[in-house]
């Protein structure tokens, strides 16, 4: 019940409009920019094949042999997703490497008074006389995913039918596969930094201080992940990694189900911490 009320009451709301626009903008100029590049560079290196007097199938090589290179840099030289990804366009890839930056911070914009927006006017005292606090934690945590779903569902459709229209290799038949698996693989980064928001937002009475503490806590995640990364291999510092969400990312699009099962099984641990921990707050809290 407190599911579908939330979902109702966020669809009239001309706030999903708002969070729509927002990551729609986010993506276009994301889109743009890496056409705009792509664009460029392969026009430098047909003058640069045209100077030297080479014909058009080497300059189709040469391009095709920088694509692998690129391809191999963005996923860490796996030579099974290299394959896996062969047929996928490289902006698609690199939009959908610029959202995993991107949608933490969403994530915190768009829920960050779930919770805090009910205790601060003392609201949730209505709610709480006819439902458990723990219906109410998930029945809002769920809301937000819902939501959080469709939203990325329709992102992701536009910047493959975009992919599509702009990339005449790009094979119908492994549209909607990849579709299903990028969207899975944005779905299930977001629902753990959604708990993480869940959590913040259950701390405070103000939805402002709990939106300034979401983003602390993802710049204290992103700083040691990015500590655990420079360190030394093998090292104390090296394991910090483990520590955080973002670390888990990479296998998020892995073509093997056990390093995909990995990566999922980490995000799924992590939200049910945050949750728990959301709900122990609640319970703990006088409303």
């Amino acid at each position: 019940m407190v599911w579908s009320a939330e979902c109702r009451r966020t669809l009239r709301s001309a706030r999903v409009v708002v969070l729509l626009g927002l990551y729609s903008m986010f993506s276009m100029l994301v889109l743009l920019g890496v056409g705009g590049f792509t664009r460029a560079l392969r026009k430098q290196m047909d003058e640069q094949l045209a100077q030297a007097g080479a014909d058009a199938s080497a300059g189709v090589q040469v391009a095709e042999e920088m694509r692998k290179g690129f391809l191999g840099f963005l996923v860490n030289g796996d030579q099974a997703m290299i394959e896996a990804l062969e047929q996928v366009p490289l902006v698609v890839l690199l939009v959908f490497k610029a959202t995993l930056l991107f949608l933490p911070l969403y994530v915190a914009i768009m829920g960050f008074d779930q919770v805090s927006g009910e205790v601060g006017p003392r609201s949730i005292r209505y709610f709480t006389v006819r439902a458990r606090r723990s219906s109410l934690l998930l029945g809002k945590f769920l809301s937000q995913a819902t939501v959080l779903l469709g939203l990325v569902l329709i992102i992701d459709l536009a910047i493959f039918v975009y992919a599509w229209f702009t990339t005449p290799d790009f094979p119908v038949a492994s549209f909607a596969l990849n579709l299903l698996k990028f969207w899975l693989a944005a779905v299930v980064f977001s629902l753990g930094y959604l708990a993480l928001t869940t959590f913040c937002s259950s701390l405070f009475r103000s939805p402002a201080l709990s939106l300034i503490f979401n983003i602390f806590m993802l710049f204290c995640f992103w700083l040691v992940n990015l500590i655990g990364g420079f360190a030394a291999e093998g090292s104390m510092s090296s394991y910090l990694r483990y520590l955080t969400p973002s670390h888990y990312a990479n296998n998020l699009l892995h073509p093997r189900l056990a390093e995909f099962a990995v990566s999922g099984a980490a995000y799924a641990a992590f939200a049910l911490v945050f949750l728990g921990a959301s709900l122990f707050v609640l319970r703990a809290r006088d409303l």
